[in-house]
């Protein structure tokens, strides 16, 4: 059912082309991150979804990571602001890393799996600009760089 709802998504988004935008949070502990594969979509993703009406960024941040991984956030800090405009979207995510987290086990009706995967070895099916998130983590933490700053560019 969940399927047929994201395609009429598609064809919604196809007609209307509305502005999206949206929050993800890379949570990384132990040089593993926290990912998501949903009920509605195939692959691997960083946790995340749509920012709500009257909520801050923040706010939409942790409110996601309760909801698809039953994760506290403690202290997020901003990574970047990235844009998908392929396939006719129109659609930003503002993405947050946090390393201070705790996990209660539950996770809502639209996520299929929660797993952590070393940052060495991501699953395949792991979405492209997820992927390439993940690989700039990465090299900034091999090339030693206190934080990661925050940077824009395409999802």
């Amino acid at each position: 059912m969940l399927r047929l709802i994201y395609r009429l998504y598609q064809v919604y988004l196809f007609i209307a082309r509305p502005l999206t935008f949206g929050v993800r949070v890379m949570m990384i502990r132990g040089g593993e991150v926290l990912l998501v594969r949903q009920t509605y979509l195939d692959g691997w993703f960083i946790p995340g979804g749509r920012i709500e009406r009257g909520e801050t960024l923040e706010q939409a941040a942790r409110r996601e990571a309760r909801e698809e991984v039953g994760a506290e956030l403690k202290t997020i800090s901003l990574v970047g602001v990235y844009s998908n405009l392929k396939e006719l979207k129109s659609d930003h995510n503002v993405l947050f890393f946090c390393d201070d987290f705790t996990l209660n086990g539950g996770h809502d009706h639209e996520i299929a799996e929660v797993r952590f995967f070393p940052l060495g070895s991501l699953p395949e099916g792991l979405w492209p600009g997820h992927r390439q998130r993940l690989f700039e983590y990465r090299r900034a933490q091999e090339l030693k760089q206190a934080a990661l700053y925050p940077r824009v560019g395409e999802w």
